[in-house]
């Protein structure tokens, strides 16, 4: 029933319940439900397979893109504490010295853009694997994480982005047209594939709203996604947009860019989007994984109300805990929110 009830309600149309997706890095509450150890190499492939199953989810959020064999990548800034280890690894850093650098980075000679046989056969392997194998019971998604935006951010990491874009905005459109380049080859490699949903990510905002001025959005990044989203709708693929932060000023902006849905933080007011789009478009998201921290059961059932009585009406509400469930949660909340999402979530 799950595939059915995510496919439905991507195609805007009433099911029994209110779909749901989630990402759980949860290790306590992994090792609980599934038996299989996240800390374990051997096992960590059927925990998402298992969770799945387990927990009925309707919908996969998956993006794959070819890997970077050659060229210069931080690792975005990322930096990472180890519950199981006490250890902290910063992995931090930036390839390059100067501004100067960065405006004369081409992408597309730095990385190159493979051959689209080679691409397609690596995206149809990873595919018909998740869709089949893996994922049978949910719909299961291809995309890239890395669109333009992100693309930056993994090159060049925050510090040395910020500084560059301002610096010379001309010449860094330079850089962001081979970073769609090499986009839209995947993109037209994942039509070849046959998905019939697109997950797009890119983090073009912070959780105070966008590190650059808007106008900079709307003349650089979305005309780009634009075009490269074209190809898409005349396929007939759906197009799920994600990004970290409050972008809820370029909600407009996105949709109108071909996004047919929006995954999105609670800082964004899921109210303001589901009156305007709630009868024609996805949305996904919005509850509060601080609240599934840090509440009460009693705060933990007001914040499942709120996007339950928001989304009951609106087909294509997806629940998701907003962005993901880490550790740290409280094991018996996330037990508690998993009930509730089942209960409130009834049509």
């Amino acid at each position: 029933m799950s595939y059915e009830r995510g496919w439905s309600a991507l195609n805007l149309e009433m099911t029994d319940r209110i779909p749901k997706t989630e990402f759980v890095d949860h290790d306590e509450y992994i090792r609980k439900i599934t038996g299989l150890d996240p800390r374990n190499p051997e096992q960590i492939t059927g925990i998402g397979p298992s969770l799945a199953n387990i927990l009925d989810f309707d919908y996969i959020w998956s993006t794959y893109e070819m890997p970077i064999v050659k060229g210069r990548i931080t690792s975005m800034g990322h930096a990472v504490w180890s519950d199981s280890t006490g250890n902290y690894q910063d992995n931090a850093c930036c390839m390059f010295n100067d501004t100067e650098e960065v405006l004369d980075f081409d992408p597309v000679e730095e990385y190159g853009i493979p051959d689209k046989k080679d691409i397609v056969k690596s995206f149809k392997e990873y595919y018909e694997k998740g869709q089949n194998k893996d994922y049978p019971n949910s719909v299961f998604t291809g995309g890239r994480y890395n669109t333009i935006f992100s693309a930056c951010i993994r090159t060049f990491g925050w510090e040395m982005f910020l500084s560059s874009v301002p610096y010379d905005y001309e010449r860094f459109d330079r850089v962001l047209e081979g970073f769609y380049r090499i986009t839209q080859a995947e993109v037209e490699a994942w039509i070849d594939v046959g998905i019939k949903v697109y997950n797009v990510h890119d983090d073009i905002c912070w959780t105070a709203g966008p590190p650059f001025h808007p106008d900079w959005y709307r003349k650089y990044i979305f005309p780009r996604y634009k075009k490269m989203w074209a190809p898409l709708k005349d396929a007939g693929i759906k197009i799920i947009y994600t990004s970290d932060g409050t972008y809820t000023q370029f909600f407009d902006d996105i949709i109108a860019a071909g996004a047919d849905g929006l995954v999105m933080e609670p800082t964004n007011p899921l109210q303001c989007f589901l009156e305007k789009y709630g009868k024609t478009k996805v949305a996904m998201g919005n509850i509060d994984c601080r609240i599934l921290q840090f509440g009460s059961k009693k705060e933990i059932y007001q914040e499942v109300k709120r996007c339950a009585d928001l989304g009951r009406n609106c087909p294509g509400y997806f629940f998701n805990v907003s962005n993901h469930i880490p550790n740290g949660i409280p094991i018996e909340n996330i037990e508690y929110y998993f009930e509730l999402i089942d209960k409130l979530g009834k049509r």
